[in-house]
């Protein structure tokens, strides 16, 4: 995958989503996210809890990288 840096977790989360091949089933069997909620997801009509999108992003390996601060 590559390293794209978006504004948001839920657009990195959603791209992931939807440039894999697997199947909803698949991911939602993997991640334990209910199939329906990464559809819904998918197609932007409802948002993850934050314990969801956790399991998300380590199924995506997506990171957080924050910025240092200058001192």
């Amino acid at each position: 995958m590559s390293h794209t840096i978006h504004t948001s977790l839920s657009d990195a989360l959603r791209e992931a989503l939807l440039s894999d091949s697997t199947s909803y089933a698949e991911v939602s069997r993997q991640t334990g996210l209910a199939r329906p909620s990464l559809m819904s997801f998918a197609k932007g009509h409802r948002s993850l809890r934050l314990d969801l999108a956790d399991k998300l992003a380590a199924y995506y390996r997506v990171e957080i990288i924050l910025p240092t601060k200058e001192t």
